[in-house]
């Protein structure tokens, strides 16, 4: 089951590519693996880690020659850098999150990051958001928690109502280590979600908001009559929904859509929005690149 689920999330294809990425920091860590990737940052190596086999690409300078004397393959030393990178998956999964696959969408890149992560030898950490911080899996490094990891998000469900602001400040005075903190969710909170983003960039996280919408959301397909029940509330409200409605609508959406980018840009996090339809291949090898992604 376990390889079955990291197969329904990624085709070979796609894994092929996600292996030659890296995950990028706008901020300095401690404690980073020196030596597993190339890598634009400069450090000062403070702690061997351990060998590998050399690879296309490897800087040279990390060969051990001393062991290709002795064995006559070469294998590069790995080193505790003085940045570290340790990444936050931060999920919704409050009942909105169900409409429109967005959730699903949202734990699928949670886990192409993840993995990007955690191939690389960083330290990857998640946790799932309702109403409050409600499950955590415990930051691990190296592949073989790259099955736990998809298993841990496979397992979500949306339900509950909405708590960003108090999920995201709990998420953040109980991490030990900041990191580059992605949180993916549609921010459909009544309360807002300025308050817990805050608290993440704060506490010295480098923050990127993936905000995930349905299609139905961008572009309603639906018109006339309805009753429509709210799925966190239970509130129902009796609309119609006609040209006017419809444009009403659109422009309430798109001025939502502004406020949360502008909110980001003015605080220094990365804001991308994705529809939950669209390839999410395309998505993170194009959208994300320059963002967490190089």
């Amino acid at each position: 089951m376990a390889a079955r689920t990291v197969q329904e999330f990624f085709t070979p294809e796609f894994l092929a590519r996600l292996e030659r990425l890296s995950l990028i920091s706008r901020r300095p860590f401690r404690g980073r693996l020196k030596g597993e990737r190339r890598s634009p940052r400069k450090g000062q190596s403070v702690e061997f880690f351990d060998y590998r086999p050399y690879g296309v690409g490897d800087d040279i300078r990390y060969v051990d020659w001393n062991i290709f004397g002795r064995l006559d393959r070469l294998h590069v030393k790995l080193f505790l850098d003085e940045e570290d990178l340790r990444v936050h998956l931060l999920v919704d999964a409050s009942a909105s999150m169900g409409f429109g696959g967005k959730l699903g969408y949202a734990a699928r890149l949670a886990a192409a990051l993840g993995f990007v992560a955690l191939v690389s030898l960083e330290r990857v950490g998640a946790a799932i958001l309702r109403e409050r911080l409600a499950e955590t899996w415990p930051a691990a490094r190296g592949r073989r928690h790259i099955v736990p990891l998809v298993e841990f998000l496979s397992r979500a469900r949306a339900a509950g109502g909405t708590g960003l602001n108090r999920a995201l400040e709990s998420y953040a005075i109980r991490s030990r280590e900041p990191g580059v903190a992605v949180v993916l969710s549609d921010l459909l909170d009544p309360a807002g979600y300025e308050r817990g983003l805050r608290a993440l960039v704060e506490r010295r996280f480098d923050v990127h908001v993936l905000h995930v919408l349905g299609r139905e959301e961008v572009n309603p397909s639906f018109g006339g009559d309805l009753r429509l029940r709210d799925s966190e509330t239970g509130e129902v409200r009796e609309v119609t929904v006609d040209g006017e409605g419809l444009r009403a609508y659109q422009e309430r959406l798109q001025r939502f859509l502004d406020g949360a980018e502008r909110f980001c840009r003015a605080h220094e996090i990365g804001y991308r929005r994705v529809v939950s339809d669209d390839p999410i291949e395309q998505f993170v090898l194009s959208e994300l690149k320059g963002l967490v992604l190089t």
